[in-house]
């Protein structure tokens, strides 16, 4: 057991080393959401020193809750979640840039997290690309087969196993055309893509697909300049 729990806390140690500057950080403790936090189409709330992720029952959106950065290619975003029950399907932790006008929404990155996959997508080049209607195909459910294979490569599912009711450490990172992640300190699955290395990741998202999923100490960090 001994062994066990030191190489996970030496595990834990070394994925983080590599991104030392921290750009934002938020334990909820506060009253509220603080100023920094943005939202879109999202009833989430800031009770008992967490973050309480809901998407209103009219919502034609799930709830994304938000943080602006200076852009960076290569983050590190850390943040506990529960699922509190099995009312709660997934969240995503969304990378996107606003300023960039060749994706929807800005959309870059993504990894999704339910209580049995880890899903991780580029997104810029992948079902979000807006260059040469790409999106708008895919709405209309008028892709090609060459371009469902194409689509299909630019993401990937890991199957994993997560368990209600306890709180998980989740990591993702960025780096270069990568984007990996670990759930209390063990690999979860990475992916390579040429979308995932865009300069200017300057919006960090957590969605929430659609409740009874709850946040806490939640973080972004840089590497090392």
């Amino acid at each position: 057991m001994k062994i066990t729990v030191s190489l996970l806390l030496l595990s834990t140690a070394a994925f983080a080393a590599d991104y030392p500057r921290v750009l934002f950080s938020d334990d909820f403790n506060a009253e509220g959401f603080g100023k920094a936090w943005g939202h879109y189409k999202s009833s989430s709330i800031v009770k008992g020193g967490v973050l309480v992720g809901i998407t209103a029952p009219t919502s034609d959106h799930s709830a994304v809750d938000n943080i602006r950065i200076e852009g960076e290619r290569d983050l590190q975003v850390s943040v506990k979640f529960r699922f509190v029950s099995d009312k709660a399907k997934s969240f995503n932790v969304w990378f996107d840039d606003k300023n960039y006008k060749g994706s929807h929404a800005g959309h870059i990155c993504q990894a999704t997290i339910s209580p049995t996959s880890v899903n991780l997508a580029d997104a810029k080049t992948g079902g979000f690309d807006l260059t040469g209607g790409l999106y708008e195909r895919k709405k209309a459910n008028q892709l090609t087969e060459d371009e469902k294979k194409m689509l299909a490569s630019k993401a990937k599912r890991v199957p994993t196993k997560v368990s209600l009711g306890e709180w998980h450490t989740l990591v993702v990172q960025t780096e270069g055309d990568a984007i990996r992640v670990s759930i209390d300190g063990k690999d979860a699955g990475s992916f390579q893509s040429a979308g995932i290395a865009h300069d200017t990741k300057s919006l960090i998202s957590l969605t929430t697909n659609a409740v009874d999923v709850e946040y806490d100490d939640f973080s972004i960090k840089g590497m090392a300049k």
